[in-house]
């Protein structure tokens, strides 16, 4: 029997010791400072940007560019509580597809604000000239942008208060704004605004709403946020389900690390990034990351088909039961009809990407999808619908129906969200949905028996689709066999047609 690791835990002081087998940063924590504020620390930024910090800071590099996140909702306390408790240390555990688990302590967080408590501190923070990059995971709705019309929307109470003269700031948008006026007011140049979001062109939307919010607050601050302001889009890419207490428990067992909120992941890791920033940054090439001209086809690439084949898997995967990812990625019925998906509907619509093996990618991705050991959930993928299909499957539908193109497992994908937001699934348990847009999905989804097309008939959502004749009877069709066969019968349908 394998003995026990000693038990390691992390303190306001840092490690208690060195935990044996598993790396740790290899630079002196206390010549480092922030050059990069983060909004929206989870799971995925401690995979993704503050893993690719860390490697340079072990390179030798970018001390000065350590990371302070900040939260802005109430559910960040907990974040703060946990970073702040183990002097922002946590462990990152890479898991590979045959068990072999990879522990690594991420020190490049050095520091973390919560704004509700000290708003003022957060805005200082963003206003001294260290801070040169300011980045976004903020989640796919969180920028206000009409999905329809593409306008930046100011209507909630939260961005409203904060454009009220003297206002407090309380939303990303004010504290950002607000720093921005500082240090355009103080003759300093402005930060980089980096969203590592997934949506299109997130810098361009990023670059729309902040100039929007900037006008509506003082025209002319709108007008310098416009044309001093860099917003680079970039394509970000790991899978990173929730901490769960098995994992706590995990990590424990396996390296004896004691850590409040370790983050897991898949091996697989990507980040292309848009040269273009307002003053200096990370030389995050040293980092692998790949810096490019124009991020576009890599974006679509990744939004289009792994993205997209998430939905793809997930509203079909809840009816027939399933409840993790890897149970449905490896089922037989499943891969054919996301490679369907991908093949004959996903990849027309791309732009070509010299170098890269388009096959070899949508092979991997199906095997990523099919790690036993990430166990993420297909209640995730299914979570905030409204803000994700929008943005990763009806640019497809689209596209496809101006080249006349094949869209039955779109269309499909769509049908399956429509039974999905009924709320019951196959077995009459109840699915709970969690979407921005709750009450109207399924206000919608509960009408659909009379009318089968009331689903599709937001536009809020889905613009002019329901005029679009050869989309909506492959909707309905899709829609109908759900309702009376059922969602594995479907599948089949499906991939049988397209054979």
């Amino acid at each position: 029997m394998m003995e026990r690791p000693s038990t390691v835990r992390f303190g306001t002081s840092g490690l208690s010791a060195r935990p044996e087998g598993v790396p740790t940063p290899n630079y002196d924590r206390n010549r480092l400072s922030v050059g990069i504020v983060h909004f929206g620390v989870g799971g995925f930024h401690r995979a993704h940007q503050a893993m690719y910090i860390d490697r340079l800071m072990n390179a030798g590099e970018a001390f000065d560019w350590a990371i302070c996140g900040v939260g802005v909702l109430e559910a960040d306390r907990r974040m703060r509580d946990a970073l702040i408790a183990q002097a922002c240390l946590y462990t990152l555990v890479e898991k590979h597809n045959d068990g072999v688990h990879t522990p690594r302590v991420i020190g490049s967080i050095i520091d973390y604000l919560y704004a509700p408590d000290d708003p003022r501190a957060v805005i200082e923070r963003l206003a001294d000239e260290t801070t040169r990059v300011v980045s976004l995971t903020v989640t796919e709705g969180g920028y206000s942008i009409d999905d329809a019309s593409g306008e930046f929307m100011p209507g909630s109470p939260e961005l409203a208060g904060d454009l009220e003269p003297g206002a407090v700031p309380r939303t990303f948008f004010g504290l950002i704004t607000e720093a921005l006026a500082r240090r355009r007011k103080q003759g300093s140049p402005p930060f980089t605004v980096v969203s590592c979001d997934n949506l299109p062109g997130n810098g361009r939307l990023a670059r729309t709403a902040f100039t929007a919010f900037a006008r509506l607050r003082d025209p002319e601050l709108g007008a310098w946020v416009e044309q001093e302001v860099r917003f680079p889009n970039s394509m970000v890419d790991r899978i990173t389900p929730a901490t769960t207490d098995a994992d706590r428990e995990q990590l424990s067992a396996r390296f004896g690390i004691e850590d409040r909120w370790p983050v897991v992941c898949e091996p697989f890791v990507q980040w292309v990034l848009e040269d273009s920033f307002s003053c200096s940054r990370p030389r995050y090439e040293q980092a692998d990351v790949q810096l490019v001209d124009d991020v576009e086809p890599y974006e679509l690439m990744k939004l289009r088909l792994l993205n997209g084949s998430h939905q793809g898997l997930c509203y079909f995967a809840r009816l027939c039961g399933y409840e993790l990812v890897h149970e449905a990625a490896r089922d037989p019925l499943f891969r054919r009809f996301l490679r369907g998906y991908m093949d004959r509907e996903a990849t027309p619509t791309l732009h070509p990407l010299p170098g890269l093996d388009l096959e070899e990618y949508k092979r991997t991705l199906i095997e990523r999808f099919s790690n036993p050991e990430i166990r993420d959930t297909i209640a995730r993928l299914c979570a905030e619908s409204s803000d994700r299909i929008p943005k990763f499957l009806l640019p497809v539908v689209r596209v496809q129906l101006a080249r006349d193109g094949e869209l039955a497992h779109s269309a499909a994908i769509i049908a399956s969200w429509a039974r999905y937001a009924e709320g019951v699934d196959e077995q009459g348990a109840a699915i709970d949905v969690v979407d921005r847009q709750r009450e109207r999905v399924m206000g919608l989804a509960a009408r659909q028996h009379e009318d089968p097309l009331a689903f599709i008939s937001n536009r809020q959502l889905f613009g002019d689709l329901i005029e679009h004749e050869r989309f909506v009877t492959a909707y309905a069709s899709a829609l109908r066999s759900l309702h009376d066969h059922g969602a594995r019968a479907t599948l089949e349908m499906i991939v049988q047609a397209c054979r």
